[in-house]
């Protein structure tokens, strides 16, 4: 058992809590804050075939560190998982990683979308959390670019009571844009290439398949004023539409390229810094459902390479909280904010039972970004030697107490 007391909840009185476990652990939590083990909805830990940039074994830790314990992992790995056999063989690897790490995560599993594959659907309905779909390229050659093909994924899923989340980039706008832009090397271009309109089309697209075939959408990493719009919209309208950000894209803008470089590539670009207002605006408004990390690490020498070879994404699933309570801080947020954002919501609409998970944190604790005392096996991030304020302290996982410091 373990018995922690003296822990203040985010609505602000003091909470004991008794965890059954094996361990015997009494915890006096005096000046910490008490929240449910976070839920992160959109992970990249590369496994099969890509463990030279990350594992469950570097990313299990990191989630922990992060105060994560339930993690929903993507299929654009190598080769994708995109058939039941390749889903049975990824649970295998990754369970197996889990143990020899001594961290029992949760996790779950997003299924691709595949345009040879859309057979297997319904034998995995019951083993995964949702289809993925790539409307355009990203990591990976996973990408549904076709109306037809479009279609029939989203007439499956609903046959199929599964949620379709959706990597919303228009693939025909991105080419045309490719067109004007083709041979740059400014990392800078990335936002001009996958402009707005690449974003807007897309999910308008998405919505309307689901206003034809009553599938529930998950918009993956919206980064747009205009895309938010659309949102509004299907809500109002009833439509069962959910919307997620990413930290990156809540306090990185385009400003980033000339100190970042490489390392600023992400999909969806990052943006102008106006709609870094957009997005808070639409959490306030209860517009924006949840905030995942898409925890997407390169190697430091993949993303040093010119712009056009430079792969996209970056890590942040251990600094997504820390920047989360920053903004608490500068009065851009609420406890009760973060907490929907970063687990009940998410409960929600993935349909998760509860657990007895929680993280402790200090709110006040100051620390400095540094890639020397990250988990992740890429060892870097793009919020490096910044000093963010609000880390987790201890994270209670399955009945096991994770001390962080």
């Amino acid at each position: 058992m373990i018995h922690i007391s003296n822990a203040r909840a985010i609505s602000g009185e003091t909470r004991e809590l008794v965890i059954p476990s094996a361990q015997n652990l009494e915890l006096d939590a005096a000046g910490l804050t008490v929240f449910p083990g976070l839920i992160d909805p959109h992970v990249h830990f590369r496994t099969p075939g890509l463990e030279h940039k990350e594992d469950w074994r570097t990313a299990a830790r990191a989630a922990i560190y992060g105060g994560y314990t339930t993690v929903f992992d993507m299929p654009n790995t190598l080769p994708p998982t995109i058939t039941a056999e390749r889903l049975r063989e990824k649970k295998a690897l990754i369970d197996s990683q889990l143990l020899e790490a001594g961290v029992p995560l949760r996790y779950q599993l997003f299924f691709g979308a595949d345009k040879q594959h859309l057979d297997q659907i319904p034998a995995v309905k019951d083993a995964v959390v949702g289809i993925k779909v790539f409307m355009g390229c990203s990591t990976g050659n996973l990408v549904i670019d076709d109306d037809e093909s479009l279609h029939a994924v989203f007439e499956v899923a609903a046959q199929n009571q599964l949620l379709v989340a959706v990597h919303a980039e228009d693939e025909a706008r991105m080419h045309e844009r490719n067109q004007q832009f083709q041979g740059s090397k400014n990392y800078h271009d990335h936002s001009a290439i996958r402009d707005v309109e690449v974003a807007t089309r897309a999910v308008e697209k998405a919505i309307s398949l689901t206003r034809q075939y009553g599938t529930r959408l998950y918009l993956l990493h919206l980064s747009t004023r205009e895309e938010l719009a659309l949102v509004k919209q299907a809500k109002n309208a009833g439509l069962p539409v959910y919307a997620e950000t990413t930290p990156h894209h809540l306090f990185l803008n385009e400003d980033c390229y000339p100190a970042l470089q490489g390392r600023a590539v992400v999909n969806p670009p990052l943006r102008r810094a106006e709609q870094n207002s957009a997005l808070f605006e639409a959490i306030q408004s209860g517009l924006i459902d949840t905030v995942g990390s898409d925890h997407a690490p390169h190697t430091t020498v993949e993303k040093a390479k010119p712009y056009g070879e430079c792969p996209s994404g970056m890590p942040g699933i251990e600094t997504t909280l820390p920047l989360l309570l920053t903004a608490y801080h500068q009065g851009q947020l609420t406890l009760e904010q973060i907490q929907r954002l970063t687990s009940s919501r998410a409960q929600e609409i993935f349909k998760l039972s509860q657990t007895e998970d929680v993280v402790l944190v200090d709110l006040n604790k100051k620390a400095e970004v540094s890639p020397q005392q990250l988990q992740t096996k890429c060892a870097w991030s793009a919020f490096a030697g910044k000093v963010l304020q609000g880390w987790p302290v201890y994270t209670i996982l399955r009945g096991t107490c994770f001390h962080l410091i």
